[in-house]
């Protein structure tokens, strides 16, 4: 099984910056995409930043140029650095990891992280 510790997040005014880390435990064959998702109050979850195993990072267009997702393989973690936040960034941030173990391909999700901006 695979667990998804998340840390980080919290307050911070409009355009201060937060990071957020989610590190990877227990047992698999092998770790493929990981990344961050976040759902706004009364919004549906969408993908912010992923980054895949051979470290390839993918961003919504919304953080682009804004957030770094970066990936420690020998950890197991994934580390999201949200710059200049807006008030738009603020909701509930979720870890999620792709993975394979023994011959079944799954999904693991982390039990979210509130991140608020204030004006």
């Amino acid at each position: 099984q695979v667990q998804l510790v998340e840390s980080g997040g919290g307050s911070v005014e409009s355009g201060g910056s937060l990071s957020l880390s989610c590190a990877a435990r227990g047992t698999w064959t092998s770790l493929s995409e990981m990344g961050w998702y976040r759902q706004a109050p009364g919004k549906s979850r969408e993908p912010v930043a992923r980054i895949s195993s051979d470290l390839v990072s993918m961003y919504s267009d919304s953080v682009k140029d804004r957030f770094i997702i970066s990936r420690d393989n020998a950890k197991n973690t994934i580390i999201l650095q949200m710059n200049s936040l807006k008030v738009g960034d603020a909701g509930v941030y979720t870890c999620k990891a792709d993975h394979v173990i023994t011959y079944s391909e799954g999904a693991t999700w982390g039990r979210g992280i509130q991140v608020n901006v204030s004006a």
